[in-house]
């Protein structure tokens, strides 16, 4: 495993893996402790995913935690990577190879997570996630992009991430009216409706 293949964030999951699993005192980083580092250094690619296919976040955490206090404690050991894990990341690359990436990003860890043996992938699928479902998420978070820099995953969404959409917000009920500012909307339209080259009215 190669980490200058991975891009930052996929760094970042791999090394609060570690840390997880060394906090729990586990001998063996297992895809639960993957999949909980994603939850903890991801705070985009994960939780648009689970949405996109319909997954109760809070839910999915809680039954993770579960699972990762089920795991028996080994103090003193030097912590490896399972070979489930060690497979998962090898998927991982190659899902990144077969979608013309030149980085393992997280949604490359997701899916080969979903992918394995585990019962990280088992609950995922109990919550009606699908390979399928999953991939057509992905496709509408990248928008057509491909991993080409190690800080992609950065760039996904920026305009819901740093803008606020009114229209979604005015639809919702959530703008607070306008009141009392009739005279100055009135003076703005007679302002902006004397350009006649790129009209904003």
């Amino acid at each position: 495993m190669n980490p200058n293949n991975y891009t930052i964030k996929s760094q970042e999951a791999l090394q609060r893996a570690h840390l997880i699993a060394q906090e729990n005192e586990h001998q063996q980083i297992e895809n639960e402790h993957l999949f909980k580092a994603v939850f903890e250094i991801d705070k985009h690619v994960l939780p648009f995913l689970l949405k996109k296919i319909n997954v109760k976040l809070e839910i999915l955490k809680h039954a993770l935690n579960n699972q990762l206090k089920s795991f028996s404690k080994v103090s003193g050991t030097n912590i490896m990577w399972s070979q489930k894990t060690g497979k998962t990341l090898n998927e991982a690359s190659i899902f990144a190879k077969k979608m013309k990436d030149e980085y393992v990003s997280i949604e490359h860890l997701i899916l080969a997570i979903f992918k394995s043996d585990t019962n990280i992938a088992q609950m995922l699928k109990d919550h009606g996630a699908t390979e399928k479902n999953l991939l057509s998420a992905i496709e509408e978070l990248r928008k057509g992009n491909r991993v080409t820099s190690q800080s992609q995953e950065d760039t996904y969404n920026s305009l819901e991430k740093y803008a606020k959409n009114l229209n979604k917000l005015a639809l919702e009920g959530k703008l607070d009216p306008v009141i009392g500012r009739d005279e100055e909307i009135r003076g703005i339209l007679q302002i902006l409706s004397r350009r006649t080259k790129n009209n904003p009215i």
